[in-house]
């Protein structure tokens, strides 16, 4: 295990702002595209994100446009680690195999990681409330027991007892039990989702660089597994390519709207998982919580007042 230097302070690491790391992406994409639409080579410009410290990314993407000779796509797909710069390599993938404007895509991603980074952040809000009580109520037995044991009780003779030896035991395996339930809850709605509309992007921008319907799904089927990300939900994007065919309305536009739609549908979604995740919190807080603080501060009071008692009448 590394120590500190000597002299140095340590210091506790602090939780990451949700959201932060799609808004550096986000910011990562966005001067990438400025850097483009004025007149920069691909390379040029991750290499004056590179040297200005826009993202750490960059210095591994020109790490490997220099060293191994990959487009642009392939090493920023070989150096993603994140779910946030694979949709980047995805949407450059893409709009490199089209013919789409690059800083177009680029700009597209951005306004997708700015939402996601914002529902990021609502979510978080939302949940502050939930999860602080999960937290609080979880140690609501083991501060019974030591309440108990302020006003009297014999824990460690209570133990000794066979009854006394059950209840300590249940009472602990219940209350790891309901710490176990209620972080799962919790993991379970602060989980990042996927992308939503992403799949309307990548077939809109493969279809402004000329692509057909079909082969703009394909590709961003392709594109996507190629990037290391999973393969994105097209049947919206399915039926709103149907609309366009039988309207004859451009079907960029209406991908476009859809994916809106689906990040707005999406937002409003983990608000209602935050708000309906303090009302899941009650079923382990009455199953696991409840009966553990009885059998760790309750149970054990009486049977070392009965204990006193039957000593008492000898």
């Amino acid at each position: 295990m590394r120590r500190p230097a000597r002299g140095a302070r340590w210091r506790p690491r602090r939780r990451r702002p949700p959201g932060a790391e799609a808004d550096r992406v986000a910011a990562l994409a966005e001067s990438l595209a400025v850097m483009l639409d004025a007149g920069l080579s691909p390379r040029t410009a991750w290499s004056a994100a590179a040297d200005h410290g826009v993202h750490p990314v960059a210095v591994s993407v020109l790490a490997g446009l220099q060293q191994d000779g990959d487009s642009c796509a392939a090493a920023l797909a070989r150096a993603a680690t994140t779910d946030d710069v694979r949709s980047i390599a995805t949407v450059w993938s893409v709009a490199e195999v089209s013919g789409a404007p690059l800083g177009h895509a680029l700009r597209t991603i951005a306004e997708t990681l700015r939402d996601a980074a914002e529902a990021e952040r609502e979510a978080d809000v939302a949940l502050s409330g939930p999860r602080a009580t999960a937290r609080l109520v979880s140690w609501l037995p083991a501060v019974g027991a030591l309440l108990a044991v302020a006003v009297g009780a014999d824990l460690a003779g209570t133990a000794v007892s066979p009854a006394g030896a059950v209840t300590l035991g249940g009472g602990a395996l219940l209350m790891l039990a309901g710490r176990w339930w209620m972080r799962g809850l919790v993991r379970r709605a602060t989980a990042r989702r996927p992308h939503p509309g992403l799949a309307e992007e990548l077939i809109a921008i493969a279809l402004s660089g000329g692509a057909s319907a079909e082969a703009g799904r394909r590709l961003a089927t392709e594109a996507a597994a190629g990037c290391g990300l999973a393969p994105p939900d097209d049947d919206g994007a399915r039926v709103t390519l149907r609309l366009a065919a039988a309207t004859g309305v451009p079907a960029v536009e209406l991908l476009t709207a859809s994916a809106r739609q689906r990040r707005r549908s999406a937002r409003a979604e983990a608000r209602s998982a935050a708000a309906a995740l303090g009302v899941r919190l009650m079923v382990p807080l009455g199953v696991c919580v409840l009966p553990s603080f009885v059998l760790l501060a309750v149970v054990p009071l009486l049977l070392s007042l009965l204990s006193s008692t039957a000593e008492g009448w000898r």
